[in-house]
């Protein structure tokens, strides 16, 4: 009696043991199978079915980590190691163009710039004039000392930006062309030949008598550099794709994210037309609400080029979920067409007046 117990009790936990064994045997291999699925789906939904807008949100660097993690993993699933390797290997493959790492940031742009190189400041204000941070702003902007200044959420979260407003905004940049066009501004040193907020076709009622702020999006200026030549400067804020302050267990999310969608795809069509029958060289720089994941980007404009080759940084990212928050997302672009050199490209502090970093840019029109 004395030897049958411990032999009961090894026998009782052996099931036990065997399980802990094989676990990861099978939790490897199934994850790294619905790891690849959903970037395979990523890959065939992203722009082009509204639902899966709310998916975009996924931090751009998952597509890579995940695989290598996994990848890492497989030497826990023993036997089917070789099965896991080949499933990360192949997400790792499909997601690497979404991973949003600069490739090109040892290149070090297109060569030192000219003398009579422009510079350029691109910033989501985060609702310009608000929340008592104002000088700070305006002391940002005067440090960029920029030619010229794309500007996006120029208003107030409740009611537009007063006369008053405005009249500071001239008396800060003497001599600049001022140019507005609901949440748009651009302030340019140069002379302004032409100013066109783009028109675009289909969109849906506006909501809360919204005016130019919901119509207008893209802000067209084009440029005198002198001699002839012209640049066209696009000024950009795309709609948002979802809101933050519903759940996905709510109703009005998903009615929402219908409502942006509806919202970005006139935007988009609107920019791509233009672009495309615009002679000048051009520069697109502002917040595009799309990440370096999200299949939206195929609908850029064709011929424009990312400035990030112009960048120092293998990783650029503007925007962060909270202040204080690791900068997980690009939402802001710049981007040019082969005419347009550019010397040096980076992301600057925002000093805690908005969640998008500033863009600064310096650039020169080329014979490409």
């Amino acid at each position: 009696m004395t030897t049958a117990a411990p032999v009961a009790a090894d026998t009782a936990t052996r099931p036990g043991r065997a399980v802990r064994r094989r676990w990861p045997t099978v939790l490897w291999p199934a994850a790294a199978g619905l790891w690849l699925a959903f970037t395979v789906a990523h890959r065939a939904l992203s722009g082009r079915w509204w639902l899966w807008l709310a998916v975009d949100t996924v931090p751009p660097p998952a597509f890579l980590l995940v695989p290598l993690v996994l990848a890492a993993g497989a030497v826990m699933s023993r036997r089917r190691r070789r099965v896991v390797a080949v499933l990360a290997a192949l997400a790792l493959l499909l997601g690497a163009g979404l991973g949003g790492v600069n490739v090109r940031w040892w290149q070090g742009g297109d060569g030192p710039a000219p003398a009579d190189a422009v510079r350029v400041f691109s910033w989501n204000t985060g609702y310009w004039d608000s929340g008592g941070e104002t000088e700070t702003m305006y002391q940002v902007l005067r440090d960029a000392d920029a030619d010229v200044y794309l500007l996006q959420e120029y208003w107030f979260e409740q009611g537009r930006p007063t006369q008053a407003t405005l009249d500071r905004l001239r008396a800060e940049f003497p001599g600049f062309h001022v140019v507005v066009v609901g949440e748009l501004v651009t302030l340019s040193r140069l002379p302004v030949l032409r100013q066109a907020p783009l028109e675009p076709v289909g969109l849906p009622p506006e909501v809360a008598a919204a005016g130019d702020e919901w119509r207008y999006k893209t802000l067209r200026t084009d440029l005198d550099l002198g001699g002839g030549r012209v640049l066209s400067a696009y000024n950009l804020h795309l709609p948002v794709q979802l809101s933050p302050q519903h759940g996905p267990f709510d109703a009005a999310f998903y009615r929402i994210l219908r409502e942006q969608r509806a919202q970005r795809e006139p935007q988009w069509r609107a920019l791509a037309r233009d672009v495309r029958d615009n002679p000048n060289p051009v520069l697109l720089a502002g917040d595009l609400n799309t990440t370096p994941a999200m299949g939206d980007l195929r609908k850029l404009p064709d011929g424009l080029r990312d400035a990030a080759h112009a960048m120092t940084t293998p990783y650029p990212a503007s925007f962060a979920a909270r202040p204080g928050w690791p900068h997980w997302w690009r939402l802001d672009w710049a981007l040019a067409s082969p005419q347009v050199r550019v010397h040096s490209y980076r992301f600057g502090d925002a000093r805690g007046v908005s969640d998008h970093r500033t863009q600064e840019l310096v650039v020169s029109l080329g014979d490409r």
